[in-house]
């Protein structure tokens, strides 16, 4: 116990110089070995059985973490690192690898300022590593490589020497190319990564031994040398000569930045306030004495403290009993609790200045993405966007009817905890709808909704979320409210794709400057005028006013903006989601009395022009596509290609390696329901797959009415489908 007061009052000291920290995660595709990666550091810092590292899997505390293999969660961790003589703090975040649960990765990136990509020096760069490095990059997270396995490439795949120095040499490249794409502004800036300034270093985590070239200088362990230790299975010898933690520490702390360095350029990406205001100042040089800038990352439940916080800090100092603002909300809250992770146990420390990751309990209101500040209404932090959508949806019912009102509660908590969750009330048939990333992702939610929240459901077999949108322009639709004395007259048509990219890449929304969004606006391609009009964003939509000197429409905007809302949530033809749908209010009529036009008046008028309008508009359904990538031995690849092409997939791409098959695919979600257990049997069980997200499609033309027809029948609507006429006869 001495011990580990002396880790928390060497981590509490630490943390008051920024200079000294480095926030990390570790990112990378699923079974690249992050966890076991994960296990060695902490093993290096002392918190750990050095024996048990990897196998103890301590970062993945839950039950079905271990159970299964994977990560599920990311989990956070401080420990204390000596370089070149001075101590360090690293805050590390071990994130998920399966696509499923990107949604941790993409909230982990919020929170740090450097990644370790892990890769696999057999299978090489995977999507879901693509995935992750552009997540990363788009958050301004500074990467490192880190080649993982080295021991298969020598002992299984039996190369020499040399080759394996290619086989790195050309991973090293890729990853490169990777960056250089996704952003080469940073790339000329720096961030290349390379072995001769020890960017990259190579090893084993499971044998826990690392080299890299500032170790090989210190060491005088050659490639050579690791090699020989490798082909004679000598790894302890290798391990104590160059330790995996040491040699991956000092990548971190040479290599990546401290807070104060990311966050001169980082606030800028993430924050669309006022650069020159005292908070704006503040987050900029990470002053632990300004105002208090939080933002969540992650919410998790902890039995006896209840809610428990985790976020990044980026202005002022985390304390107990303080009272914050919560973005959204009008309550001030009391902060009960400020403490640090170590893997699944949270240390109560007095206070966390800024720079820090930090938990926190007593923030009743938060979100995953909210701000909390002593500022009154400071500008939030973007929200997190994420890079998969919801394409699977489950209902939930309670198995015993009187834990129907402790379902609804826990519902509320996971959807809390996990916002690529989205979690729906079906009011039509009283159901209530967990939709989410995939078969896994919601697999795992039902079982921890049974396991930890103990109410036990019964779910029905998941079916697929569509997206409803437009095909072309349809002008001047009118819309009048139930009284008749209002009147909206307005244009529908496809949000063009350059713009519907900004949206969804997070550069352009309603909370930044309105010169910013319109200049971008601008450079990618819309009209100047449309681009000073927009009035509203919601999902991948948009709604403009473009008329002119309209008495009382200022006031009424919000009203007709909830009309477009409950549109863009369930449309007119499925009651589907809607994407990629731009709304423009070309003229109004409005009664001068306000009691003539308040919501019961105003929301029908907005909504059902906008509904009536789609339909004019060839009113269609997208669906969603999933990349498949399988792996499978050259004699097995006529089955596993069969097994996608009768699934309306498609073969983009076969490579191949040895005697392996490599086949890149793509297919709808809608018919990878059992996937796995087919790709198993057409295969003999060697095939290894994965997926990631993959867009939408428009739903083939034969099989569109049956498509719609099967929705409309679950959701309880009319068989017929609707036609313009039903929204606009009032």
């Amino acid at each position: 116990m001495g011990k580990r007061k002396q880790m928390v009052e060497r981590v509490t000291e630490l943390m008051k110089t920024p200079d000294m920290i480095r926030n990390i995660g570790i990112v990378a595709h699923i079974d690249h070995g992050k966890t076991t990666l994960s296990d060695n550091l902490l093993a290096g810092a002392g918190m750990i059985s050095a024996e048990l590292a990897g196998e103890q899997r301590f970062m993945d505390s839950d039950e079905q973490e271990q159970a299964r293999g994977i990560t599920i969660d990311a989990s956070n961790v401080s420990m204390v690192h000596t370089f070149e003589g001075e101590e360090y703090l690293i805050n590390l975040i071990d994130t998920p690898g399966h696509v499923d649960f990107g949604g941790d990765v993409t909230r982990a990136m919020r929170a740090v300022d450097g990644a370790v990509v892990v890769v696999d020096a057999v299978e090489g760069t995977m999507p879901q590593t693509e995935t992750v490095l552009r997540q990363a990059l788009r958050e301004q997270v500074h990467p490192v490589l880190f080649i993982n396995k080295v021991d298969r490439l020598i002992n299984e795949l039996q190369v020499d020497e040399k080759e394996m120095q290619i086989r790195l040499g050309k991973l090293i490249d890729h990853v490169n190319k990777l960056i250089r794409n996704m952003n080469p502004e940073r790339y000329k800036g720096g961030w290349k990564i390379d072995a001769a300034d020890g960017s990259v270093s190579f090893g084993s985590a499971k044998y826990n031994w690392a080299i890299s070239v500032p170790m090989m200088k210190k060491t005088g362990v050659s490639f050579k040398d690791v090699y020989e230790y490798c082909t004679n299975d000598d790894m302890k010898t290798l391990a104590k000569k160059c330790p995996l933690h040491e040699v991956l520490n000092d990548m971190i702390i040479k290599h990546l930045p401290n807070p104060i360095t990311a966050q001169e350029t980082r606030v800028k990406t993430i924050w669309h306030g006022d650069k020159e205001s005292v908070v704006g100042k503040s987050m900029n040089k990470a002053d632990p004495k300004g105002p208090l800038a939080f933002m969540v990352t992650g919410i998790s439940t902890d039995p006896h403290a209840g809610e428990v916080a985790t976020g990044r800090l980026f202005s002022g100092t985390l304390l107990r009993g303080m009272e914050v603002y919560t973005s959204g909300s009008v309550k001030k809250s009391r902060i009960q609790q400020v403490g640090i992770f170590m893997g699944p146990e949270r240390l109560d420390v007095d206070g966390i200045p800024a720079g820090n990751i930090a938990a926190v309990t007593g923030l009743r209101d938060a979100i995953v993405g909210s701000t909390i500040s002593t500022v009154e209404n400071m500008v939030p932090f973007e929200s997190i966007r994420h890079v998969s959508e919801p394409v699977i949806t489950v209902s939930v019912e309670a198995k015993h009817t009187k834990d129907l009102p402790k379902l609804v509660e826990v519902l509320r908590k996971v959807a809390k905890e996990d916002p690529t969750l989205q979690i729906t009330l079906d009011e039509e048939t009283g159901e209530h709808l967990m939709a989410g990333m995939g078969e896994l992702h919601l697999e795992v939610i039902a079982h921890r909704i049974e396991k930890d929240k103990g109410v036990e459901i019964i779910t029905n077999p998941p079916i697929v979320v569509y997206r409803e949108t437009i095909k072309r322009l349809v002008q001047n639709v009118e819309g009048k409210s139930p009284n008749r004395h209002n009147r909206f007259y307005i244009d529908v048509m496809p949000l063009e794709p350059e713009v519907v990219n900004l949206i969804k890449e997070g550069e352009i929304s309603m909370r930044m400057e309105e010169l910013e969004r319109r200049q971008k606006l601008i450079d990618a391609g819309m009209d100047k005028e449309e681009a000073r009009s927009i009035a509203g964003i919601y999902g991948t939509n948009m709604y403009l006013d473009m008329t002119k000197g309209i008495q009382y429409l200022n006031e009424t905007m919000e009203l007709v903006l909830d009309g477009f809302e409950e549109v863009m949530k369930a449309g007119p033809l499925a009651r589907e989601p809607v994407s990629n749908v731009k709304v423009i209010l070309r003229d109004a009529k409005l009664h001068e009395d306000a009691i003539h036009r308040g919501p019961a008046q105003i929301i029908p008028a907005s909504r059902q022009a906008i509904q009536a309008a789609m339909l004019m508009a060839e009113d269609t359904l997208l669906e969603p596509y999933q990349k498949v990538f399988i792996q499978v031995p050259q004699n097995l690849m006529g089955g596993a290609t069969k097994e996608i092409q009768g699934r309306r997939g498609i073969v983009l791409d076969m490579k191949t390696e040895g005697d392996l098959s490599i086949i890149e695919s793509r297919a709808p979600v809608s018919e990878l329901f059992g996937f796995a257990g087919d790709i198993r049997s057409a295969t003999e069980g060697r095939a290894m797959w994965s997926t990631e997200f993959g867009g939408f499609e428009f739903v083939p033309a034969s099989l569109l009415g049956d498509v719609v027809a099967g929705i409309r029948e679950r959701k309880g609507l009319k068989k017929e489908l609707p036609k313009a006429s039903d929204f606009l006869d009032m």
